[in-house]
């Protein structure tokens, strides 16, 4: 939970690096919130309101944190247009978001394991 509070606080911070825990608890976090909201909606015959309204608010800190992640590879935040082409892009994603990051300071600011 303390490293999706930490991306809310950042919450349209493009600047800077990420974490691959940064990144990935985030992720889980909101999946988990998603599935709940989905179980809820579900439960008491609510269409996708609540699930597509958490998606829609954290639609700009899950699209910040992802290019920061990015950043902390040493690639630029365009790279997440690659993710539109379709199978092989997502693949690509996956890829660079699993890569450690760079050890010293980049282009995109010093590496945050430090």
């Amino acid at each position: 939970m303390h490293w999706y509070l930490e991306v809310l606080k950042n919450y349209v911070g493009f600047q800077g690096r990420a974490r691959r825990k940064e990144y990935w608890m985030f992720n889980l976090f909101s999946a988990i919130v998603i599935i709940v909201l989905s179980i809820v909606e579900l439960v008491a015959g609510l269409s996708s309101l609540l699930s597509g309204l958490y998606t829609l608010a954290v639609l700009l800190p899950s699209l910040a944190v992802s290019i920061r992640r990015l950043h902390d590879t040493g690639r630029s935040g365009w790279w997440i247009l690659i993710g539109l082409i379709p199978l092989i892009g997502s693949i690509i994603l996956l890829v660079f978001m699993c890569l450690d990051g760079q050890k010293n300071e980049n282009q995109f600011g010093p590496s945050p394991k430090v």
